[in-house]
């Protein structure tokens, strides 16, 4: 079975964000183990400099990389990764599992985005659109497209 993990900066503060990524977890179930980690955000002042912006990142990426598990695939989520489609997405999961390997870590930035020491960590780079969302949604979104992704390699009907 799969063991998936999610690094995310920041704490989901809506319910109705949470109530959805509990509702994937759960039907994720049958397929793999889905651990959501929550690193703390960094405080940032108002109108940061390009130095403050860049410590944020260095701090928020100490924290990410303490929490990546060995062994793990890291993929990171950013704005110049690749973009793919569900069935791509789910070609990723079943290649993973062929070269031996069950284990994947997804990384989710803050409002800054990744540090490039994070980055230079992950083995891929994935985008889901060139568009800006917030790390909240973007753990919906993820967690649907983890779910999508089991379901195209099952052959079930929720993916059309």
């Amino acid at each position: 079975m799969f063991s998936v993990t999610i690094i995310s900066v920041g704490k989901i503060k809506e319910k109705f964000f949470s109530l959805a990524i509990d509702e994937y977890k759960k039907r994720l179930g049958r397929y793999c183990n889905l651990e959501i980690i929550e690193v703390k955000d960094e405080p940032t002042p108002e109108n940061p400099s390009q130095r403050e912006k860049e410590l944020v990142l260095l701090k928020e990426g100490e924290r990410i990389s303490e929490k990546i598990p060995k062994g793990a695939v890291v993929v990171t989520l950013c704005i110049e990764g690749k973009q793919c489609s569900s069935e791509e997405f789910a070609n990723f999961f079943e290649d993973t599992a062929k070269s031996g390997n069950s284990k994947i870590v997804f990384i989710i930035g803050g409002s800054f985005g990744l540090s490039e020491t994070v980055k230079k960590q992950s083995s891929k780079r994935l985008s889901f659109s060139e568009m800006t969302f917030p790390h909240q949604l973007m753990r919906v979104i993820l967690s649907e497209q983890i779910y999508r992704a089991f379901t195209i390699i099952e052959g079930k009907t929720y993916h059309k």
